[in-house]
């Protein structure tokens, strides 16, 4: 699927070089849907064509994180409580 986003000349001449305009306007969009829990990590990784580490990467620098939910925390007491004791 291909997205044409119309720009005023005058902010496009403001913004300066635009080459990398739809890269960045793909990752923007790629790392709000995330955040907003309209995208899974895999389904990030493949929009943005990385590998896990990429992807690992990309969240980091772009602050895109989900928030910790009530739900998470017991599936993490869960997960700990089945652990083997030492």
């Amino acid at each position: 699927m291909e997205v044409i986003v119309p720009l005023p000349d005058d902010i496009a001449k403001h913004l300066g070089e635009t080459s990398a305009m739809p890269r960045q306007m793909l990752e923007a969009f790629a790392a709000e849907a995330y955040r907003t829990q309209r995208l899974s990590r895999h389904q990030l990784s493949q929009v943005l064509a990385l590998d896990y580490w990429q992807t690992q990467h990309f969240l980091t620098s772009h602050e895109a994180k989900r928030p910790f939910t009530l739900a998470d925390l017991q599936i993490d007491r869960q997960s700990l409580a089945s652990l083997p004791q030492k």
